[in-house]
């Protein structure tokens, strides 16, 4: 029976009991429901969620992008290399920057670290939210944050370190406006420029700078990821502060990197064997001088391109202040080196430190006006041999002489008789370059120095005299530079720029501003390369002469080869007499070194031009100095010919109107009185006095001559116009 009754149930189906049967009438209908409503709801907060979004994204306003276009302003090189860097208004280092000037390595590092998916999201990221919210719950603790790099560029910009979640909903309506407004590449770079860095370094070009020392083009793989992790705790990780930290975080940004297959492990494990850096480094501060001179020319530009080199500026730097340092406490030097052939400024050192103290350093010496000594005696010679008066060949007098109460003396006080033109400049003599001065007049000399706009300095209420052969004249280092740099352009004016727009606009040679002519140049210049070098150095490849002024304040040296022209002054920036100081023991040894530095190869001196008379076999008007220049003996005296100093032969007047207004005529040398001719009729005029006023009828040309009691005479021709 019992078996029966087991069959029986075993065929008989189960019944659930009453309470079951209940909960699964009413369970089925709440399920379906849930069902239904879930997926409303999602819907319900989604738009909840947006229109806090947008409600927040409106009172915000617009993204506050003026901070990442305040940057530091920078001054570059010729090769957009940086040579000074200043700070923002605000203090702070931030340094343009764009993609491309990051090393592809860190931005392939960047993203694996700290968004992998920002080229596909919107600006926020939902997977990387959710796996944040995984480990915050799996861990009772943050392990990675679900922030995407627009969200900190969002908070970079308003400036909003904050984390609380009022905080992290702004940042997210500011990315997802950034992202609509912006591309991504435009994204990427705001970060670059305002990702912190610790202290008042922002940006990675400036944190690259302040910890390596080089551009974030050119950093190591250890050096990257550093870069990648400082930005999330800028002060905690300060290498310079908290190396130890710094390194753990520099390595967790490798491993990442090895997990995301951005790097191989091997790479990985030899980057954690570079050491971290210890020290924070000064950013550069390459032609100091230069650099504060244009931010304040123009301090509304953020950048400023001059036509520098940086690397050969960097070693003259170097060159200034090692030299001088065997020289005296108190000693500055100067360099400037430009290319002739475009008159573009390669280097300029203004002292030997510019935060040297005790030398002054922040004075500029390029641009102070000092006694330039015998750098002024080729211009002199080259004037002499324009003029047809003398050739290198020509024999002159060394011996002693007097103009009135003036009477030169050679350097050491010695007499070396007769010589050639080529020998007394070689040895830079005094008396004939004095002697030679006389006959081509101190006035037509300035002249030739004006047609070049340069500003020249004479003592207070003092004429023009034969001193300034000597030096007895005010010029800058800059002024010289453009002297010899025209010189070596074949006597064509050279206009010397240190901005790359103005050497971009550069004009053609103008005749009428010419130094000297070609010939009279190459005739100088033939005479230069061949002067004594200094000890050590080869002879023979630079054009160059040397100056000392009176009291051995100031040497100089100036010279050029076939494209490059250096000059070079040392002295005290207060004007004090250094005992001892020459041109050619102090100032030659740096022209030399900086031709050496700027290249080991030289640039071959230009050929002869054509007219040209080479050898002794002179005319015979060549062969000895004097002309019309009565030789001077022990007693006796010079009486230098007449000539006009104003205005110049073959310049050109600007008239008034209809007619021309007067002009003041002026000459120089000659004996008194003088007699004015304006195309052959005389001009009324004092005859004791040197100067007369001419008054043109019209425009045209006007042909002006000047006779004196000895019926020398002196012409030019003018143009009205």
């Amino acid at each position: 029976m019992n078996q029966l009754v087991n069959q029986l149930d075993e065929k008989r189906p189960m019944q659930p009991d009453r309470q079951t049967a209940m909960l699964m009438r009413w369970s089925a209908p709440w399920t379906r429901r849930l069902a239904l409503a879930m997926p409303l709801a999602v819907i319900a907060i989604a738009l909840m969620g947006w229109g806090t979004l947008f409600l927040i994204d409106k009172r915000l306003g617009p993204p506050p992008l003026a901070r990442a276009e305040q940057t530091s302003v920078t001054v570059l090189d010729r090769h957009d290399k940086l040579l000074r860097a200043f700070t923002t208004t605000d203090g702070r280092w931030r340094l343009p920057i764009e993609l491309n000037d990051a090393d592809p390595r860190y931005l392939d590092m960047l993203l694996a670290y700290e968004d992998r998916r920002y080229w596909q999201h919107r600006g926020v990221d939902p997977l990387a939210g959710l796996r944040a919210v995984g480990q915050l719950v799996l861990n009772g603790r943050v392990i990675s944050g679900g922030s995407t790099l627009t969200m900190q560029v969002a908070r970079l910009i308003d400036g909003d370190q904050g984390r609380s979640a009022a905080r992290k909903l702004r940042q997210i309506a500011r990315a997802l406006s950034l992202e609509r407004s912006l591309s991504k590449p435009d994204i990427m770079r705001i970060y670059l420029r305002l990702a912190p860095f610790g202290g008042n370094v922002e940006g990675v070009r400036a944190a690259s700078l302040a910890y390596f020392g080089k551009e974030p083009k050119r950093l190591s793989l250890a050096e990257s990821a550093l870069l990648v992790a400082l930005p999330q705790a800028p002060e905690v990780r300060r290498p310079d502060r908290h190396s130890e930290m710094a390194r753990r975080a520099r390595d967790r940004v490798l491993d990442r990197a090895v997990e995301a297959k951005v790097i191989a492990f091997a790479e990985a494990e030899r980057a954690k064997r570079e050491p971290v850096p210890t020290l924070r480094r000064e950013f550069p501060k390459l032609a100091p001088h230069l650099a504060e001179a244009e931010v304040k020319r123009d301090p509304a530009a953020r950048q400023h391109r001059l036509t520098i080199d940086r690397d050969l500026q960097s070693q003259l730097e170097t060159l200034a202040s090692d030299q001088v340092r065997a020289l005296g406490s108190k000693l500055s030097a100067a360099i400037l080196v430009a290319d002739h052939r475009t008159g573009e400024i390669l280097a300029h050192v203004g002292s030997a430190g510019y935060f040297d103290s005790p030398r002054l350093g922040a004075i500029d010496m390029t641009r102070a006006v000092r006694s330039p000594g015998s750098t002024l005696k080729p211009f002199i010679y080259g004037l002499a041999f324009e003029g047809g008066i003398a050739h290198p060949e020509t024999l002159i007098e060394d011996r002693p002489v007097r103009y009135g109460s003036y009477h030169p003396k050679n350097f050491d006080e010695d007499y070396r008789g007769t010589v050639s033109m080529r020998e007394a400049l070689a040895s830079s003599l005094n008396i004939p370059a004095v002697k030679v001065l006389a006959a081509v007049g101190p006035l037509r000399l300035l002249g030739r120095f004006r047609r070049l706009r340069l500003v020249t300095g004479l003592p207070s209420r003092s004429e023009p005299s034969l001193a300034i052969a000597l030096g007895g004249i005010g010029l800058r280092l800059t002024d010289l530079a453009t002297l010899y740099a025209s010189l070596a352009h074949g006597g064509d004016a050279v206009r010397l720029t240190h901005r790359r727009a103005d050497a971009a606009r550069a004009q053609p040679a103008d005749p009428s501003r010419r130094l000297l002519s070609p010939r009279a140049s190459w005739y100088v210049a033939d005479i230069l390369k061949d002067a004594p070098p200094p000890a050590n150095a080869k002879g023979g490849r630079i054009a160059y002469k040397t100056g000392t002024s009176y009291g051995y304040r100031d040497a100089w040296a100036a010279g050029f080869d076939g494209r490059y022209t250096v000059a070079v002054w040392i002295g005290r920036p207060d004007g004090a007499a250094t005992p001892g100081l020459t041109g050619r023991a102090a100032a030659a040894p740096v022209l030399f070194d900086a031709f050496q530095r700027i290249s080991a190869e030289r640039v071959p001196l230009p050929p002869p031009p054509g007219g040209v008379i080479a050898g002794h076999d002179l005319p015979l008007p060549l062969r000895r100095f004097g002309g019309d220049v009565a030789q001077a003996s022990e007693t006796g005296s010079v009486d230098p010919p007449v000539a006009i100093a104003f205005p110049l032969d073959k310049s050109e007047l600007d008239a008034e109107g209809e007619t021309a207004g007067p002009v003041v005529l002026k000459a120089e040398g000659g004996t008194l009185p003088l007699t004015w001719l304006a195309d052959g009729k005389a001009i009324a005029s004092e005859p004791h006095r040197r100067e007369a006023v001419f008054e043109p009828t019209g425009k045209g040309f006007a042909r002006i001559t000047v006779i004196d009691a000895k019926g020398r005479a002196d012409r030019i021709s003018v143009r009205i116009r």
